[in-house]
């Protein structure tokens, strides 16, 4: 099987629980693959029962810092299906899909809102807040047990930045953005090279290796001008009073 995190894993991380969780019978699903998928080092997302294909358990997982590859999906889907098997917490056959939680994904942590602090989401709240329960807009951190919501929904009279009570969202979810698309293609090449890394499929970076600064220019040096040259032809002549010897005392050779 294969090692889904490295060694040094976030354990707390791991053991955060979810703000938003589901009822029913993906309740009794979630009370089953939480803790196996938590042995495996990955966090539980969400899990959605549908009657696609007559009746779909759709579980979605990640690893702690958020990445998910292929090979992640495989692993799970090879240790969850027996456990479910005896479990059985669904009373009629069924279809288990693992995935990742996609690009435009659900928020279900504290450390989500934290992680994707400046991106665009819509949250639905279980208790209205000044009277509504929708709210779209950039998220601006976390603060206590509520979020900050600089929101782009307003309308005349209503405040723009708001405080949401974290416990009283039911549903929270990125806004598909180029900004958001960019920051998951990058966090998914670093965990492809890492996995394959692990695997040995790729050379790990040498010890003495430094990652690149962003911040600095990657702009080549200029190269220093060489000092003028002082014993030239024309200086040994002007030296010793023949002709050619006069020069300007800056001209080099």
């Amino acid at each position: 099987m294969t090692d889904p995190t490295p060694v040094s894993q976030d354990l707390d991380l791991l053991a955060e629980p979810r703000l938003v969780v589901e009822p029913g019978v993906a309740a009794r699903v979630s009370a089953v693959a939480g803790p196996v998928l938590q042995g495996m080092g990955y966090r539980l997302v969400r899990i959605k029962i549908s009657a696609e294909a007559g009746c779909t358990v759709q579980i979605m997982a990640e690893r702690p810092d958020g990445t998910m590859q292929i090979e992640d999906c495989e692993a799970i889907s090879r240790a969850l299906s027996p456990v479910l098997d005896v479990a059985d917490p669904i009373e009629r056959a069924y279809r288990l899909e693992i995935s990742s939680p996609g690009i435009d994904r659900p928020l279900v942590r504290r450390s989500d809102f934290e992680r994707y602090h400046g991106h665009l989401v819509k949250i639905e709240l279980a208790v209205a807040h000044q009277g509504r329960k929708r709210f779209r807009g950039v998220l601006q951190g976390v603060e206590g047990d509520a979020i900050r919501l600089h929101r782009d929904d307003t309308r005349a009279g209503e405040d723009v930045d708001v405080l949401l009570v974290m416990e009283d969202i039911a549903d929270a979810r990125l806004v598909l953005t180029d900004e958001l698309i960019a920051e998951s293609m990058r966090r998914g090449k670093a965990a492809e090279r890492e996995l394959r890394q692990n695997l040995g499929l790729e050379p790990p970076p040498p010890p003495h290796a430094k990652k690149s600064d962003p911040a600095k220019s990657n702009k080549p040096k200029p190269k220093p001008q060489k000092p003028i040259p002082k014993n030239t032809k024309k200086h040994r002549l002007a030296g010793q009073g023949l002709p050619g010897g006069d020069i300007d005392p800056t001209e080099g050779d």
